[in-house]
């Protein structure tokens, strides 16, 4: 069978851009050469590059997305994403893939601007009897009204920028006198912030993926950080347990696969994807949807792919299978 060549893109425009970078290496590494021809490309604010296996460098199109070198042209045929935020997990450059016809391991361009977009996700998932937080929005043109905020989430709660990935822009506010600057940090990260009530409880984070003509909900993930929550530190300093898979409650299992899979299936999700849960006495409450999620070694959906008693390079190959039986 004649290779297929396959673009692993990371990077992008946000604070994740580290992140994402070792995510990509991560796929890079593990992706089967007797399958894929691959290219790792690193995107940035400033350049487009990529390289391949014998570290030849190309130049990458930003109209047709074509790879570059002295005058070999290579035209990908389907595109692995691995950007956390901007433009990949926000629908920007899923919207060029589709225009130029490349299939691509993340959700389509719309679903991709939704769900990165917390505050109207929620609101959608909401009408579909999701349990979520009790929340208030406001952007950076909007006088901030403290009262009006405390009256309708209460304290604790979280101040977070509405569109951010891997905690950036998140703070737990425990006192009416944290909770203006915290906004104003927030706003550092995006022109619109979502403030929510606090919920305590335990909480997993859920892999769902698509392969095989199915959607498979794997092993859930508890998380226990020693932090005020998990945040980046908890997530990628070593601060918190993951514990794969969560020791909870039969019936909590089967509620949290429930409503995942519901929300996989009615927003139409492609790939991989994890969405975080906090637990309120037995009934799992939506935190985010993580469309791009991490796949570095310490990352989560790793571990609940081991758990799954699946090799890494196997399940990229179902993902990418599928995205090109779906083509």
């Amino acid at each position: 069978m004649e290779k297929k060549k396959l673009g692993v893109v990371c990077g992008g425009f946000t604070s994740e851009f580290d992140i994402s970078i070792q995510s990509g290496k991560t796929v890079f590494d593990n992706l089967d050469r007797s399958i894929w021809e691959v290219f790792l490309i690193r995107i940035n604010s400033f350049s487009w590059t990529a390289t391949d296996d014998e570290e030849n460098h190309y130049s990458v199109s930003k109209g047709d997305f074509s790879l570059y070198c002295d005058k070999t042209k290579i035209d990908l045929e389907i595109i692995f994403n691995v950007i956390h935020g901007a433009p990949g997990e926000n629908g920007q450059l899923a919207a060029l893939w589709e225009l130029i016809n490349i299939p691509f391991s993340s959700c389509d361009s719309y679903v991709s601007g939704l769900t990165y977009n917390k505050r109207d996700c929620l609101s959608v998932l909401r009408e579909l009897n999701i349990p979520t937080a009790k929340h208030y929005s406001i952007d950076s043109r909007q006088t901030i009204d403290l009262e009006d905020i405390d009256k309708t989430v209460g304290l604790p709660c979280f101040v977070k920028a509405n569109r951010a990935g891997s905690s950036f822009g998140v703070f737990k506010v425990k006192k009416k006198s944290e909770l203006l600057p915290s906004i104003q940090k927030a706003f550092e990260e995006d022109s619109q912030v979502i403030i929510e009530s606090a919920l305590e409880g335990r909480e997993v984070s859920v892999g769902v993926a698509a392969f095989e003509g199915k959607i498979h909900v794997l092993p859930i993930t508890e998380i226990i950080t020693e932090n005020e929550f998990f945040d980046y530190a908890a997530k990628y300093e070593g601060e918190s347990q993951e514990i794969t898979p969560a020791q909870i409650p039969l019936e909590w299992k089967e509620k949290v696969e429930k409503y995942s899979k519901e929300i996989f299936h009615k927003l139409e999700l492609k790939g991989v994807v994890r969405s975080e849960f906090i637990f309120v006495n037995g009934e799992p409450h939506l935190l985010e949807i993580n469309t791009v999620p991490g796949l570095t070694n310490d990352s989560i959906i790793p571990q609940q792919v081991i758990a799954m008693g699946i090799e890494i390079s196997d399940f990229y190959n179902l993902l990418l299978l599928q995205v090109l039986h779906k083509n």
